[in-house]
């Protein structure tokens, strides 16, 4: 069965449209299912601006449903993706809420370290949000929580949790990869890994610092040594040192 929206049978209308392209004004005939259309002036390819993809943001059928998605669309559907992970993460650590700031400050740092790594922002911040889930299972294993066995468990319900959500395989088998080695290999070379591993780091060091009052040489001297890029190594000085850091 055809989606309805996309179902000529269905039309009204205003179905078939012109718009003007943005790179040089010509008009452009669209049909109300076309995902894109080329300018036969200029060449420039661009989205349908009428078209609806919100359930294409999400359904894991949407490529078999109107078509290859524009890069644009795929996009959208990696950051709605994070979303409902971090929203799955809440709802399996339920009232957790140490767990949840935990895991949520892990993924606000590796968003910022990746943006300025230029890292696959999908697999960093799906992996920190994560990457500790299987402490969720600990209170029935002995209150176990070491590498190990985050190691064992984080990776299982994290692909559980995103074959409910419909992500596809390649992005499952990345970010599961990824959770196993932050906790047996975190310096492996990996510029995804180094980037969660990093978030982590500074999550780790910012919780001892409130805790524990670590004096800011020892301070210094562990964000030198633990971390591994150099937009890790400037978000640490500013959150952990309050330091101004000048960002290239």
């Amino acid at each position: 069965m055809k989606c309805p929206g996309q179902d000529s049978r269905y039309w009204k209308p205003g179905a078939i449209f012109e718009v003007e392209c943005p790179e040089c004004n010509a008009a452009v005939e669209f049909f109300k299912d076309d995902t894109t259309r080329t300018c036969r002036k200029c060449g420039h390819r661009f989205v349908n601006p009428k078209m609806d993809f919100g359930c294409a943001a999400y359904c894991q059928f949407a490529d078999q449903c109107i078509g290859t998605l524009p890069d644009e669309i795929v996009a959208q559907k990696e950051d709605l993706l994070k979303d409902r992970v971090a929203i799955e993460m809440k709802r399996i650590f339920k009232t957790d809420f140490k767990q949840i700031g935990h895991s949520t400050r892990v993924a606000r740092y590796a968003e910022e370290i990746g943006k300025g790594e230029k890292g696959n922002l999908a697999i960093i911040l799906c992996a920190a949000y994560l990457h500790a889930i299987g402490v969720s299972k600990a209170k029935s294993n002995n209150d176990r929580t070491d590498s190990e066995y985050l190691a064992q468990t984080s990776p299982v319900i994290a692909r559980s949790i995103f074959l409910k959500l419909g992500a596809n395989d390649q992005l499952i088998e990345a970010v599961c990869d990824l959770i196993t080695k932050l906790h047996r290999s975190p310096t492996e070379d990996n510029p995804n890994l180094r980037i969660v591993a990093d978030a982590l780091q500074i999550a780790t060091l910012e919780k001892k610092q409130k805790e524990d009052s670590v004096d800011l040489e020892r301070l210094e001297e562990a964000i030198v040594d633990s971390l591994q890029t150099a937009s890790g190594h400037r978000l640490a000085r500013k959150t952990l040192l309050k330091e101004t850091v000048a960002t290239n």
